[in-house]
Formats: structure tokens, sequence, C-alpha cells
């Protein structure tokens, strides 16, 4: 993987790369929820408890599929309120390598499938070795 934090002429950034080159085989994941194991919601109204939650739901699929979190090259985070954008970086940045950052958007939604759910988050990721 490549990652091109903050090209020439691009804006300033705050813990994500606006690009990512790289080889290898892929590895889609799906939206992840503050659910647990047994489906049970996660930390209801503590936006951080659930975006804690999300994170591990993330390592369990990633690395089911042979890679991790430090191979994903894309992130998408739902946020139903910006004002969890703090306790989405603050968990965030103890789960990636601030020199090697994934691509990442994040989207403001009215609403998630649940309505006590506060993000979702889905990712792109290579699986070293695969393909």
């Amino acid at each position: 993987m490549e990652h091109f934090i903050r090209p020439d002429g691009s804006p300033p950034v705050n813990g994500y790369s606006h690009a990512v080159a790289f080889t290898g085989a892929m590895v889609a994941v799906s939206g992840q929820v503050p659910v647990d194991g047994d489906g049970n919601p996660v930390g209801e109204g503590d936006a951080e408890a659930q975006i804690r939650q999300v994170y591990a739901n993330l390592t369990t699929a990633l690395e089911a599929a042979g890679s991790g979190l430090e191979h994903v090259v894309k992130l998408t985070v739902y946020l139903t309120d910006l004002d969890d954008l703090g306790a989405f970086r603050k968990v965030r940045d103890e789960h990636q390598d601030a020199e090697h950052p994934p691509a990442c958007s994040l989207v403001r939604v009215a609403g998630l499938v649940h309505p006590d759910f506060r993000v979702e988050i889905d990712a792109w990721a290579v699986a070293p070795g695969a393909g």
C-alpha cells in the first residue's frame, strides 16, 4: 500500500489519506453496527462505547477474511450526530497507524437500521498473501 496523505495542492486532513494505492486481494466489509457477538445492541446513548464495538466487529470481520485494521485502505463512517465526531476520532486513532491512515468518508445520516445506533462503519481492505 502507498498512502497519499496530503498530496501537493490538496486541503489539510485529520487522520485520513486523500488516496491509498494498493495491490492484492480486496476484502469488502459490510457496514458494522454496535452489536455484540450475541446480537445485542451495545452502548445505548454512548457514542464512544458504540464506536468501540463497531471497531471490534470490524476487526473480527477483517481477521476472518485474512486481513486486519492495518490493511484497511478505505473507511466509510456513518454518524447520526456530528457531535460524535470527536469520539470517532479518539477511537479511530487508537486503532489505526497515524503514519498510514486509510482513505475515509464521513456521512451524516438521519438514522440507521436501529433507532439507538449512532454509528455504522464499512471498510475496504487488502488481504495480504491472498489471491
